[in-house]
């Protein structure tokens, strides 16, 4: 008797009644199904399988970009959300009156002549391998579009959904180490987040769970219940079966194409050390208490696992920054967590010999008002607020700008969104002025009118 996949070879037009298949021993006819073992996890929200995925990210990053110039091969961006505070945090203003001054003292860090507020204990020490940007400044009070703002490098507009930093690194630069080159820890925190008007193909892999849950799993990584090694590999025998069946029905180069993303998707799958990259338990319980056994402190040692294995860039938020009322409560509530887990994490890379290749990121949508209101807190104030910087070519030790000395606007070096996105795109090697197609075949400058900060730039040797 013929084998099947023989005589599927010998066929030399479409069968028409494809219900019928005219050579024995169609795996089809089994109680397999193609979706089935195809579709091996969801991508949360999109409906997408996993080689969809690839297939779309695969059409948009068709060569490596290994050797482009830059500095940095990866970004992890820690997003404050809600608006934090410069007053109790990078810039305290200690001879301002109380009313501005607010309820904390400072703390001495380890640039000399330069101050924190007094919460910040372990970042004051980490402090000489970070460059603080105190001269932050944009026009937007409201959170959705501040926010919009710090992920784009672009004003809103009604007409143009823009990227967020993370899908135009993934464009630009595309996967690494069979890893998706653009992760959000735990979930994708905005809208603005996403892809834009490039190919959602170039949106964040969201891991679906938070690393701080003992139970944490990353979805779509993890084999189907019920399905081991063995069974996982008995499907992709039958893909391959199935597909070469598929060939002699439908267009061959459609199909051809298809499978390297199918085989891509079983490589990632399968893959242990892609795998390994998101096990937190692989750390010992030292480093992770380094860390904190905590929400901040664990989304960003697995930050760390992800750079460290290839992701190109890691979005991840920590705390709510709100403060309205009661910000002295609300600061001590929020901050050391953060505080602990941010100057671990910059160590620990610095340690690795990872951190002048990694461009560590913290910001906020905005900052908060000079002047603290009637009910203990301060209210949403873009007019000037802090940045913080490490690694990724960035000095090591700098303060660059000022806010006046009640911290209500830029006194020296105003820096501007599109100023920050446009030498964060040039340590990594991307042109910002570079055009990209948005739908209707309209050209849009990665960053429009941005400078490379230069003075915040480690010199070259």
């Amino acid at each position: 008797m013929i084998k099947y996949a023989e005589c599927s070879r010998k066929l030399t037009k479409p069968v028409q009644n494809t219900m019928i298949d005219p050579c024995p021993g169609n795996p089809l006819a089994s109680d397999y199904s193609r979706r089935g073992f195809l579709q091996v996890g969801l991508l949360g929200g999109l409906g997408l399988s996993l080689p969809q995925f690839l297939q779309m990210e695969a059409r948009a990053a068709q060569k490596s970009y290994e050797t482009r110039p830059g500095v940095a091969k990866s970004v992890i961006q820690i997003f404050l959300p809600g608006g934090m505070a410069h007053q109790e945090s990078w810039d305290p203003k200690p001879y301002a009156p109380s009313e501005y001054r607010g309820p904390y003292g400072t703390i001495d860090t380890s640039i000399k002549g330069i101050k924190f507020s007094q919460n910040m204990t372990h970042l004051s020490k980490v402090a000489d391998k970070m460059t603080i940007i105190r001269s932050m400044a944009h026009g937007e009070a409201a959170h959705e579009r501040g926010t919009h703002n710090m992920f784009t490098g672009y004003k809103p507009s009604p007409a143009v959904d823009y990227p967020s930093m993370g899908a135009v690194v993934a464009h630009e630069m595309g996967p690494r180490n069979n890893l998706p080159p653009y992760v959000c820890i735990p979930n994708v925190p905005n809208e603005f987040a996403n892809s834009g008007y490039l190919s959602s193909a170039h949106g964040p892999f969201a891991l679906g769970s938070d690393p701080s849950r003992s139970d944490f799993k990353v979805r779509d990584l993890n084999m189907p219940q019920g399905v081991d090694d063995d069974r996982f590999h008995r499907r992709r025998n039958l893909l391959e079966t199935v597909d070469h069946h598929f060939r002699t029905l439908e267009d061959s180069d459609a199909l051809d194409s298809m499978d390297a993303f199918y085989q891509h998707a079983y490589k990632l799958i399968s893959s242990q050390a892609a795998r390994e990259a998101f096990n937190l338990k692989a750390e010992s319980e030292e480093m992770r208490k380094r860390y904190g056994m905590n929400q901040p402190g664990q989304r960003m040692l697995l930050g760390r696992r992800l750079v460290e294995a290839g992701v190109r860039f890691v979005s991840l938020t920590a705390g709510g920054w709100d403060h309205h009322d009661d910000i002295k409560g609300q600061i001590q509530r929020n901050l050391p967590t953060v505080d602990q887990a941010i100057a671990a994490l910059i160590a620990d890379l610095d340690e690795r010999g990872l951190l002048d290749s990694t461009l560590v990121m913290v910001t906020s949508e905005f900052g908060r008002t000079p002047k603290i209101n009637q009910t203990g807190g301060r209210d949403h104030w873009p007019r000037v607020f802090s940045v913080g910087l490490a690694g990724g070519g960035v000095h090591r030790g700098l303060v660059h700008g000022s806010s006046d000395s009640l911290g209500g606007e830029p006194e020296e070096d105003r820096v501007g969104i599109e100023d920050l996105a446009t030498t964060v795109y040039n340590q990594l090697g991307i042109t910002a002025d570079k055009e990209l197609m948005a739908p209707g075949d309209r050209p849009i400058e990665i960053v429009d009118g941005g400078r490379v900060v230069d003075e915040i730039l480690a010199k070259k040797a």
